[in-house]
């Protein structure tokens, strides 16, 4: 986790002496890396319209990160046994450089290296209309965000629940899985196969009694195709008309009957359905392998994730991106808002020239390095906030 301070400070005759101040200060005890923010120069309208955006962009940040936090962890429940790999999952697109927009960066060195994207919130627009955009990118990302893990915690809980009905004992646990058609008698009008599970300790009593519980009990019919730490699974086959006889005197000599009907299509259904959700789950988020063939030659294997991952991992960066865009927002407005005048330029109008000047700062959480700069009205910390805190 790393906390972040948005600093901003007036300009001077070369905008570096409030840099070279800030270094100086926090250089003595290497408390914190420092770093030019770059904001452009954006139509400011009246005052009373920033403080209007002052108080929406606070909700819209608030609301941006706490998308983002929900993002990475849906990132870490559907890559579960790969969590190790998450980091490498939550980046931020590439620096705003042409050269750089093909790579993907950690989300610190993001931050640090921050330009402002022209191309999706030019400045020259007034500064409703960016807000605007920011918010309906974001609000767009939640809305797919919650169709996209609805159906996934659905299926989630779908498999859980059928893999529920394998675990378990033998009283509870589904039998689909352990008998096989030949356990059974089928089609027959008169005769019946029942399931009777027999404590490990009565396994001699059941040997010696069962053909005897009943009257037309087929002899030597019994088989054991399960057992767990408690008892065993036997089959009995006898007459379907003296069924419940048969379990009255199976109960009292404390040997259960378990119901259960052979049905061939269901049980095919039931494993199909299990597979089925494994599959889905697991293509979700696992990373295959293609081989990529050009012509005659052969690639090595290009690794392929699933939709949903991928869709979190693009999204991610996507709403990360405006999360820092909205950062620079509220770092000019509550500078303007602070000074009660628009920034101004010198002649050559570069972007570290404007006041006011922001800078970055980049702190250990334990300690300040600004107290000697913070008591003068002029430097103030309008943000401060961190990166995928409370994230695990």
């Amino acid at each position: 986790m790393s906390e972040f301070w948005l600093i901003s400070a007036p300009s001077d005759k070369e905008n570096l002496q409030a840099l070279e101040r800030m270094n100086t200060v926090t250089s003595k005890s290497n408390l914190s890396y420092n770093t030019k923010f770059s904001i452009p120069d954006f139509k400011v309208g009246t005052l009373d319209s920033l403080v209007g955006l002052s108080d929406e962009l606070g909700k819209l940040d608030t609301f941006a990160e706490s998308l983002i936090k929900r993002m990475a962890q849906s990132v870490v429940e559907v890559m579960e046994d790969s969590k190790g790999k998450v980091p490498e999952n939550l980046l931020a697109n590439g620096g705003l450089k042409e050269k750089l927009k093909c790579l993907k960066i950690d989300l610190t060195s993001f931050v640090t290296h921050f330009e402002w994207d022209m191309a999706k919130y030019p400045a020259k627009q007034p500064l409703v209309s960016v807000v605007d955009t920011l918010a309906k990118q974001l609000a767009q990302i939640e809305t797919d965000l919650k169709s996209r893990t609805a159906a996934y915690n659905t299926l989630k809980t779908n498999l859980e629940n059928l893999e529920k009905k394998s675990m378990g004992n033998l009283f509870t646990r589904t039998l689909s899985d352990i008998v096989s058609k030949e356990d059974f008698v089928l089609d027959s009008e008169y005769l019946v196969t029942l399931l009777v599970i027999v404590p490990k300790p009565s396994y001699a009593q059941w040997q010696k009694t069962y053909e005897s519980l009943s009257d037309m009990v087929v002899p030597r019919s019994t088989k054991l195709i399960a057992e767990d730490n408690e008892g065993g699974l036997f089959t009995v086959t006898l007459f379907r008309k003296v069924i419940d006889d048969f379990k009255t005197k199976a109960k009292e000599n404390k040997f259960t009957v378990r119901e259960f009907y052979y049905d061939e299509k269901e049980i095919k259904r039931e494993r199909e359905e299990l597979s089925r959700l494994l599959s889905d789950k697991k293509q979700q988020y696992q990373t295959s392998c293609v081989a990529l063939k050009k012509g005659s030659s052969t690639f090595p294997d290009h690794k392929v994730q699933g939709p949903l991952l991928r869709w979190l991992k693009v999204n991610f960066s996507e709403a990360f991106i405006a999360w820092i865009h909205i950062k620079a927002l509220r770092v000019f407005v509550e500078s303007v808002l602070r000074s009660s005048r628009p920034p101004r330029f010198s002649a050559r109008r570069t972007v570290i020239q404007k006041w006011p000047v922001s800078l970055f700062w980049h702190i250990p959480l334990q300690k300040n390095p600004v107290t000697s700069l913070t008591s003068d009205p002029k430097y103030f910390i309008p943000l401060s906030f961190t990166v995928l805190s409370g994230v695990s």
